[in-house]
């Protein structure tokens, strides 16, 4: 029951480490998704810390905002166990940005299909970076 759970240790909070990523970070792109992501060294234990944003330019009132940052982090939270197993393993820790970029609002079910997408380039990209 705890594996799926998205708690306050997954929270990117440091704003040093989120101007880090945009200096310095690299971008991936699944739509309507882009990912910006760095390898840095947490305190704690945790495998990855995360941030979700959509922008306002595109969603006007702030409750479409929240909705979509809902649907993203609940993708997130299902499918987590996809990225936290390859970085258990190659004892990593990512620091990642996801911006959602689309127009439009995406039902949880597409969203959670372009996260595991994403999520596999993301391994992907980190295995060839080695």
């Amino acid at each position: 029951m705890g594996a799926f759970n998205l708690g306050k240790r997954y929270k990117l909070c440091s704003k040093v480490l989120i101007e880090d990523l945009f200096k310095t970070g690299t971008t991936i792109k699944s739509y309507p998704l882009i990912a910006i992501y760095n390898e840095v060294e947490f305190t704690d234990s945790s495998t990855f810390k995360i941030v979700f944003s959509a922008p306002k330019r595109t969603f006007r009132k702030a409750y479409q905002r929240n909705r979509i940052k809902r649907i993203c982090k609940e993708a997130v939270r299902l499918n987590k166990a996809i990225i936290e197993t390859y970085l258990t393993e190659n004892n990593k820790q990512l620091a990642l940005f996801l911006v959602y970029s689309s127009k439009d609002e995406l039902n949880h079910v597409q969203l959670e299909k372009k996260v595991v997408k994403l999520f596999n380039q993301l391994i992907k990209s980190l295995h060839e970076s080695k």
